[in-house]
């Protein structure tokens, strides 16, 4: 089976055999490209042409790879700058006549739900539960809080790494004031997320997608980006803030001479960094109060590589197959 992952900022694949209970992924293919598909869609309201045409030329790619690779179902899953665009019918268009499937354009409560069941299902069971998960995005965040009987509670907010950049962070580095306003927007939505989900209840937070493993890399040190040391990482918040405030800080040059930073990133990870450090501030004092519903102060947080995408690819057996594609095998790839 294949998964696609369409948000604002990259498009991802994930080719990959599923066990025989449904319940666990064998990768065949993981692979990303950078097509910003957001791009001015936060100021516009439309998807640009050229995003259009970098997001088709993966898709090209993607199904090529499926053809290759014998998938035989796939689910295409768009969403935050998908579902913001009035033109998202020319996107939803021309991913059909490429791939020969509808994609989908998830609400932010589907894709809440998504992000839980990929990152829930590589979580080390020694975890204490609930688990908050924190899917930060380009346009969107997504906070989802639940355990192993399913999501209890989540909202999707409009604050992401490329629409906090493109709206304030504009100078090289980012003024103090740009900061300031990013930040009052930032905040106001952890407001809106705090009032739907139970943030004092967290006894794990999980943070998912792009902007955090890159902090993630930041803070470890690492000479080249290495998802298998990056997941699973569990570090305190102040080693997590000292890394994001770091990115925040440097020049489009100096994040670019980072050895981990995909060329992707380079523009819009100080933005995500700043949402990044604003949830584990506020999740640190809501879990720190005195009103005994805290299972206890979190002052740490682990980062997985699985996120929304293993999500989708779990949920590929109930999709359409591939209309030419190969008979299935032993395990449902």
């Amino acid at each position: 089976m294949a998964a696609i992952d369409c948000g604002t900022n990259s498009i991802r694949l994930l080719i990959a055999d599923v066990s025989a209970d449904g319940t666990g992924l064998t990768d065949v293919v993981r692979t990303m490209r950078v097509v910003r598909l957001g791009q001015g869609v936060d100021r516009t309201g439309r998807l640009a042409d050229d995003a259009l045409a970098r997001t088709f030329d993966a898709c090209r790619d993607y199904a090529a790879q499926c053809r290759e690779h014998g998938a035989t179902a796939v689910r295409f899953v768009a969403t935050s700058a998908t579902r913001d665009a009035e033109n998202r019918q020319d996107f939803v268009d021309g991913v059909r006549d490429i791939l020969g499937v509808e994609p989908e354009v998830i609400s932010g409560h589907e894709e809440a739900a998504l992000s839980f069941a990929g990152a829930l299902s590589v979580l080390d069971p020694a975890q204490p539960l609930p688990a908050l998960v924190v899917d930060l995005g380009g346009g969107s965040t997504e906070f989802v809080l639940g355990d192993r009987n399913g999501v209890t509670a989540s909202l999707s907010t409009d604050i992401g790494c490329v629409r906090m950049t493109e709206r304030h962070l504009t100078d090289d580095p980012p003024s103090e004031e740009q900061i300031a306003a990013a930040t009052a927007d930032i905040d106001a939505a952890i407001d809106a997320a705090a009032s739907a989900v139970p943030l004092e209840r967290t006894a794990t937070v999980i943070g998912v997608a792009g902007t955090v493993t890159t902090i993630t890399a930041h803070a470890l040190g690492l000479t080249a980006y290495d998802a298998d040391t990056i997941h699973g990482t569990e570090l305190p918040v102040e080693t997590l803030h000292a890394s994001a405030d770091a990115l925040l800080h440097a020049t489009r040059d100096e994040r670019a001479a980072m050895p981990f930073m995909h060329p992707g990133r380079v523009d819009v990870i100080g933005g995500g960094s700043l949402i990044w450090s604003r949830i584990l501030d506020r999740v640190a004092q809501a879990t720190a109060s005195a009103d005994g519903t805290s299972p206890q102060p979190v002052r740490t947080a682990v980062t997985s590589e699985h996120d929304i995408l293993d999500g989708i690819a779990l949920s590929v057996p109930a999709a359409a197959p591939v209309p030419g594609g190969a008979a299935e095998s032993a395990e449902q790839r």
